[in-house]
């Protein structure tokens, strides 16, 4: 490696960009496993940004004239400078390949912004509308952005917060569903394997930050197309987390494969991290919920198993229990003596002495003595039955008995034998585990997934949206105990796991809040159409028609106003686990946002702060009233959090937040450590306070390169 490290050096002193590169290329041949899971991570991916402004010093790609439907020039240009020429604002450009030499100009309006994932960004947020009918309930938020991108910008407000993550990432069909590098993938890309799994660790490795180290979990679903491979990824991403794949049918009609068997079921990966671990429910996934898993009281045997279940152990715990020829308990008998044997017993006429006898032969002993057993006949709480073609004595544990004092076993009189007839009472269902095959018709992805989102927003298509009751059922055994929770999903879609989680906090009166991230991406063959029209991306008919916009936007908003984007009350009802008219909607408040890209200059100068606001008010919890300009008094207070730009005024700041218990998070703006440290100081335990523009800008500095 000595003369590669020398020709590397070389490389650097000539073209330290292009030295670094392969610097990074090299490291990645030496991580790599001789075993497991090896793959071409590409070059760093690129994405467009349609609408962002072009300024001098971008990355730009030349856009195809209006009308042209070819992909036109996917070379990378950088803006030397923009200059005004017969009234139109004209880019003078450079070629941003090393050593290339080759300028352009071009109207400014034909240029999109292009950022590479190894680019510093400095995102922001821009509302674009919001649904309050929570109260002071926290706020769901929904973000159209690039994936990648939304998830640096989450560290800034939920690094090590997040409780689950769901995703139901690109299946890579190879029917164009994704794109890697603005460009969609389809079957006849010999990489496409390589790239998907480039695209997914690149993202996993950010949501891996997000998720809480203490107690989370990452939900992934797939087809059989990835799932290996899929399957591989997550044990080397996630290599302390416990992983396991469940199989759910989402679809029995079956789905055709060629030659193949027909495909009814997908995949569902659940990565545990640190104490998570499935909930328990009121059925084991492989029936309705509707009809649950029936279950009685436990009986266990009356006859000690385990160490130290000889007679000779407990001599007292050995004697006979009489039973008639209806299999009733007719009598207990007194323990037997050292010196008496079964068949020393007093005779009872009309029945038989029943004895603890091993498979073998021979004596053991019962697991209470006589007079517990007695007590235990007087309440209906033992009882002789039949077991694996034998007559065996069994009773109630305490742990039962436990169960019919709280209520949650109830007696419906005495049997023909005389114990008591134990069911599960109506009001509480047994809770049991769930298995690894799924199979539940509320999961059917047409009836629970397309048709609702067919009522929600009428004639609007979009394809493969998952079952909201399956995805409700997969968050549920994760989130039950967790009322606060924060779900993230980085591929909503149409939006359907902020629906779920609406859902579970209707059926519990929880505040769980979700993060929904997805992007305005055109369905390919409508992008076709689109460009005939003379339209581009950044142009807003164009833009109207893009997933967020047009399709997970209102379908939020039609979920919690129950009214369609026609203004109509949304037909139907939810069924299953909660069933109510989807009409009466959800008590919840949602805020819809645009990521935008900012300078890191005028985020330090203040200029930016508008931008910059919503991401503190989501890392303050989304809650309560957002600041959204510097207060003239130097500070303000809202309900969660607290901002102070003028630390001249700090004493007034501090009284207020100390003052206000609800306030547990402070951001302060200075670039004197001195100070901020003086005004930590004042801050009640529980405040966590945080140093603008620092901690913004450090936060983004640190997330580039993660190529």
């Amino acid at each position: 490696m000595s003369r590669l490290t020398d020709l590397i050096a070389q490389a650097k002193a000539n073209d330290p960009t292009l030295g670094a590169d392969l610097e990074a290329e090299i490291r990645v041949l030496q991580e790599r496993r001789p075993f497991g899971l090896n793959f071409e991570r590409h070059q760093p991916e690129a994405v467009e940004l349609p609408g962002r402004p072009v300024r001098k010093g971008d990355k730009v790609r030349v856009l195809p004239p209006r009308g042209e439907t070819c992909r036109g020039d996917q070379r990378l240009w950088r803006v030397a400078r923009i200059e005004a020429v017969d009234g139109e604002r004209v880019a003078r450009l450079e070629l941003a390949a090393a050593d290339a030499g080759e300028t352009a100009t071009a109207l400014v309006d034909d240029l999109v912004v292009v950022a590479e994932f190894r680019d510093p960004i400095y995102p922001g947020l821009r509302s674009t509308g919001r649904v309050e009918r929570g109260g002071d309930k926290p706020f769901h938020t929904v973000i159209n952005a690039e994936n990648y991108h939304a998830l640096q910008t989450l560290l800034y407000t939920h690094r090590g917060k997040v409780d689950c993550i769901y995703i139901d990432p690109p299946y890579n069909t190879g029917a164009k569903d994704w794109k890697y590098n603005n460009d969609y993938v389809d079957g006849e890309d010999l990489y496409r394997h390589s790239k998907w799994l480039a695209f997914m660790e690149r993202r996993l490795q950010l949501a891996k930050d997000l998720l809480n180290p203490e107690d989370s979990v990452l939900i992934v679903t797939i087809d059989e197309k990835e799932v290996h491979r899929l399957g591989l990824l997550l044990q080397q991403t996630f290599p302390d987390a416990r992983v396991q794949m469940i199989s759910s049918v989402i679809n029995p009609s079956g789905a055709q494969r060629r030659n193949m068997f027909w495909r009814t079921d997908e995949y569902v990966y659940f990565v545990m991290i640190g104490s998570a671990s499935p909930g328990r429910w009121i059925t084991d996934m492989t029936r309705s919920a509707d009809a649950p898993v029936k279950r009685r009281a436990i009986w266990n045997s009356l006859r000690r198993r385990g160490v130290g279940n000889s007679r000779s152990d407990r001599p007292g715990c050995f004697y006979p229990v009489y039973v008639n020829s209806d299999g009733a308990i007719v009598h207990i008998g007194d323990a037997l003596s050292s010196d008496e044997n079964p068949g020393d017993e007093p005779a009872i006429t009309g029945a038989q002495p029943t004895y603890p006898i091993r498979q073998d032969g021979s004596q053991g002993r019962y697991e209470c003595n006589p007079e517990r057993s007695r007590e235990l006949l007087r309440l209906g709480y033992l009882r002789y039955a039949e077991h694996r073609g034998t007559g065996t004595v069994q009773y109630l544990r305490e742990s039962e008995i436990r169960k019919i004092d709280e209520g949650a076993i109830v007696s419906r009189g005495s049997t023909t034998a005389g114990y008591a007839d134990l069911v599960w009472s109506d009001d509480i269902r047994a809770a049991v585990n769930a298995k690894t095959h799924w199979s539940m018709p509320s999961h059917d992805a047409d009836q629970s997934g397309s048709r609702i989102n067919r009522l929600l927003i009428p004639g609007r298509s979009f394809t493969f949206p998952k079952s909201l009751y399956a995805i409700e059922d997969a968050l549920r055994f994760f989130v039950q105990d967790k009322p606060r929770a924060v779900i993230a999903d980085f591929f909503a879609g149409s939006g359907t796991t902020a629906h779920a989680v609406m859902r579970l906090n209707r059926q519990d009166g929880g505040t769980r809040r979700s993060v929904s991230v997805t992007n305005n991406e055109v369905d390919a063959e409508q992008q076709v159409d689109l460009r005939r029209e003379r339209l581009r991306p950044g142009d807003g008919e164009w833009e109207s028609q893009g997933i967020c916009d047009f399709i997970t936007k209102p379908r939020i908003r039609a979920a919690v106003t129950g009214v369609t984007p026609d203004g109509d009350a949304v037909k139907g009802d939810y069924k299953f686990t909660d069933e109510f008219p989807m009409s009466e909607g959800f008590e919840e408040n949602v805020e819809f946002f645009t990521l935008t890209y900012e300078t890191p200059w005028r985020v330090a100068r203040n200029r930016d702060f508008a931008a910059v606001a919503p991401l503190l008010w989501m890392r303050a919890g989304s809650q309560g009233r957002r600041i959204d300009v510097l207060p003239e008094a130097g500070w303000d207070v809202a309900d969660t959090y607290g901002v102070l730009a003028n630390l001249d005024r700090a004493k007034g700041f501090l009284a207020a937040v100390t003052h206000s218990e609800s306030v547990w998070t402070v951001f302060v703006v200075t670039d004197d450590d001195r100070r901020f440290q003086m005004v930590c100081a004042g801050l009640p335990e529980r405040v966590e306070p945080v140093r603008l523009y620092e901690s913004y800008l450090r936060n983004f500095e640190i997330n580039t390169g993660r190529e």
